[in-house]
């Protein structure tokens, strides 16, 4: 049994995303919905003492934290969704390239309904992002996905593409790289340095093929 100064990584999720008012006894009180909590903590910073975007909760089993992810993850605190994820899991997942760029959006999509949808297919390192308008917010009609790995990547695409969500089909592709004209994610050369990646070190945090950039 653990010591209560040492924190259940499998029975404890990761909160991010989160808005600069979202407080401890807030994430406690949403969270407890899904089942008994041990502890919350939300990092601030030293000198301002506010948060700083994300957080963790431990439950008391890790069926309550598994619980939680489905029901709490993009769930809208003072507007932004929040990414709910296993602690003991975030580590493992890869930022590969495996970036896929969905397109002709109705407007009823929201961010929650895109995770729900691509999520089936594999593992996503973010949340999606979904192209909004400054002034409004109103859906700009095309959003991102990333992926952990091609292979999920390539069954999204295939699965997807051309589907209904909402009342539009949508186009699901590779995305273009930000910073090369017209090449696109999910390369010969992004796909080898992927399966080198997780060959050589398979928990590291983040390997990015993409320079931070879609």
């Amino acid at each position: 049994m653990a010591q209560k100064n040492e924190r259940n990584q499998e029975a404890s999720v990761y909160i991010g995303n989160l808005d600069d008012r979202v407080t401890d006894e807030l994430i406690w009180e949403l969270m407890v919905q899904a089942g008994p909590v041990v502890n919350v903590h939300l990092p601030k910073d030293r000198v301002t003492k506010s948060t700083q975007g994300y957080g963790f909760c431990e439950f008391q089993s890790a069926e309550d934290a598994d619980y939680a992810v489905k029901i709490m993850n993009m769930v809208k605190l003072f507007g932004k969704p929040m990414r709910v994820n296993k602690s003991a899991n975030d580590r493992k997942l890869l930022d590969v390239g495996a970036k896929l760029f969905i397109g002709n959006l109705d407007p009823d999509v929201d961010e929650k309904l895109l995770f729900d949808t691509f999520a089936a297919f594999g593992p996503l390192v973010q949340n999606p992002k979904i192209a909004r308008d400054a002034g409004s917010g109103n859906s700009k009609g095309f959003a991102f996905v990333a992926y952990a790995s091609f292979e999920a990547a390539d069954m999204a695409v295939e699965g997807m593409n051309g589907q209904y969500l909402a009342n539009k089909p949508v186009s699901v592709n590779y995305a273009f790289k930000k910073d090369a004209k017209g090449e696109r994610h999910g390369s010969a050369a992004e796909r080898l340095l992927a399966a080198q990646a997780r060959k050589n070190d398979p928990a590291s945090v983040a390997y990015s093929t993409a320079s931070g950039g879609w």
